[in-house]
Parts: C-alpha cells; structure tokens; sequence
C-alpha cells in the first residue's frame, strides 16, 4: 500500500498520472501484478504540510508499506526507479521527492479474512 501526501495544488492535477508510474515502477521492480494497486492520495493545505528548506511546493512524500522480504538491492532499485519515472514524466526534482519504505512481518498484514502468513494465493512473491 502506498500513501501519497503534497499539497493539493500540485498533488491533485497529477494524481492518475503518478499513480501510473508508482505502480509501473512497483510492477518493475517488485514483480507486482497490474490488478494490485492500493494507492491513498492525501492532498494537504499548503498550512498543513511542513517540508525542509530547499524544497519547492512540488514537494511529495511517499510511503509504501509492504511484507517484508524484498532484499536491500531491490528496495534500492525500486526507490531509484520512483526518483527517476518522478522526473521523467512529471518534472519533478527527486530533491523534493522523500521515499520511505515501511516493512511488516507477514503475520502483521490482515486481508481478505486472513493474515499475510496464512495467504498461500498471492500472485507476486515477496522474496525479490
């Protein structure tokens, strides 16, 4: 799941086409299949988002919470490919772009009646 936040001025106008690329770059890098996209876009007052000096109002910070299980090499990857597909096709300087990914044990992850540990029909692997 990813969690999208900037101001909405600039967030709103862009939200289907980032979407677009963060799913690209998760079906590139983590194998994910096209039908698991679970994207929540959070557009902020200009008020309420404080980011670091340097920055333009462009500023967007992502979080993708996923299972643990993707090696240090494909995180890296996935974070470098987001930077870039963010520059590409949105014109936007990975200077205001902040990544985080949050990682859960499997059996912290609850979906469709079951945990994480106990899904045995996932259509992506989590050791990548």
């Amino acid at each position: 799941m990813l969690i999208i936040y900037g101001i909405q001025e600039q967030l709103n106008p862009i939200k289907a086409r980032l979407s677009d690329l963060l799913h690209a770059s998760m079906q590139s890098c983590l194998g994910m299949p096209e039908d698991k996209r679970a994207h929540r876009f959070i557009p902020l007052q200009a008020e309420d988002f404080y980011y670091p000096g340097g920055r333009s109002p462009a500023y967007t910070v992502i979080e993708i919470n996923m299972m643990q299980g993707r090696t240090e090499a494909t995180k890296k990857a996935l974070i470098k490919d987001i930077f870039q597909r963010m520059q590409t096709e949105l014109n936007i300087d990975p200077v205001d772009v902040e990544i985080t990914i949050h990682e859960q044990p499997a059996h912290c992850w609850g979906f469709r009646g079951m945990t994480g540990d106990e899904a045995r029909d996932l259509k992506y692997s989590v050791r990548v």
